[in-house]
């Protein structure tokens, strides 16, 4: 099942046409990443507190279907598509939140796991893999 984050359209989020900016998709793609997170227990700050590792964005690809406009509704999903030892992608969309439920956007977001001191690739916990499982 998805996590899904509801998301109102601020003035901030979009351009002189009143339509959302495509670079804030990934905001929006991101605040519904930590948000499943905390949805499992996972708070990345006391994760990397805990294990000195954290995620990073290494890859987005992202695809533009239909615009969101100022004061939309959006609900915008986050899935585990698959874990590697030191990554995992993360399937994420955005839907206009009516009866219409039109999908905007989506993406297939890879997030690699590094140490947080020096930035290199670090394994993945597997305690932290089971809770995402």
């Amino acid at each position: 099942m998805d996590f899904a984050l509801p998301i109102r359209v601020y003035w901030e989020d979009t351009d002189a046409g009143g339509v959302v900016f495509y670079a804030n998709y990934l905001r929006f793609y991101e605040r519904a990443r930590t948000e499943w997170l905390r949805s499992l227990g996972i708070e990345q700050q006391k994760l990397r507190e805990q294990t000195g590792g954290m995620f990073v964005v290494t890859q987005a690809q992202v695809e533009y279907l239909r615009p969101a406009r100022l004061d939309d509704q959006l609900l915008v999903t986050a899935r585990l598509e698959a874990s590697g030892r030191a990554s995992m992608t993360i399937r994420q969309q955005a839907f206009l939140e009516t009866t219409s439920g039109a999908l905007l956007s989506e993406a297939s977001i890879r997030i690699g796991w590094v140490n947080g001191a020096n930035m290199r690739p670090m394994r993945i916990p597997i305690s932290l893999l089971e809770q995402l499982s």
